[in-house]
């Protein structure tokens, strides 16, 4: 079984935390020593968080924003956090693991923030957007908003965690008939208008859930015996 230090220590490497300041590459949140045969992965606590634990016989967690974490109610429990690493790998972004579930090929990043890139610009097959905008709410459970120009095929998109007016014109120039991203921002509708490209946001939230679900499965391929439990809201 993993102890904490060695999920720790994979995530480290996974997130390539060395591209992030001391102060954002987050790690061990509260240390444990305790062996771990079944971890919990939540986004945030919740008031119902320490029956879930005990419900669930958690060894661990993993939480993406531990900040309200109330550690004198889980004394035994050790706690592992990523936050900024996590949105930038497994939300939207330069995302391997989603581009590929996206059926996306030839990536190049789209986009960078501080040397780190914060999307990607890929091909798919081509298709009706109408169909691609359902694939996309399967994958995400739903859609934010939808904003749909003239375009009735889609063959190239982009997937970028941001937008603005840069970013949106970056995409269009570059080929891209979609843009994908969490939320969307109200300085980058002028450049959807004047580019013509369709844009799609699935929801902040949505973004994360995903994520949760891909770091499950990330877990799962690299420990064979451990048991990934995602959160329940009780």
């Amino acid at each position: 079984m993993p102890y904490l230090n060695d999920l720790a220590q994979f995530l480290d490497r996974f997130f390539a935390i060395e591209r992030y300041s001391p102060f954002e590459r987050g790690g061990v949140y509260i240390p444990s020593t305790r062996p771990i045969s079944r971890i919990g992965l939540a986004l945030e606590p919740w008031e119902n968080l320490p029956q879930w634990v005990e419900k669930q016989k958690l060894d661990a967690l993993f939480l993406h924003r531990p900040w309200k974490f109330q550690a004198e109610l889980l004394p035994d429990i050790g706690v592992l956090s990523y936050h900024l690493a996590f949105d930038e790998c497994l939300t939207l972004g330069f995302n391997s693991r989603l581009a590929d579930v996206l059926s996306m090929s030839g990536l190049e990043v789209l986009g960078e923030k501080q040397g780190r890139a914060i999307g990607a610009i890929g091909n798919i097959p081509q298709q009706k957007i109408a169909e691609y905008l359902h694939c996309i709410t399967e994958i995400f459970g739903g859609l934010e908003e939808v904003h749909l120009s003239r375009t009735v095929e889609v063959s190239r998109i982009a997937v970028v965690g941001g937008m603005n007016d840069e970013l949106v014109r970056e995409a269009a120039t570059r080929g891209a008939n979609l843009y994908v991203t969490g939320q969307m921002r109200q300085p980058a509708v002028e450049a959807l208008k004047e580019t013509e490209i369709s844009a799609i946001a699935v929801g902040h939230r949505r973004c994360e859930q995903w994520g949760l679900k891909s770091l499950a499965g990330l877990l799962r391929d690299r420990w064979s015996g451990l048991s990934v439990i995602s959160e329940e809201r009780e």
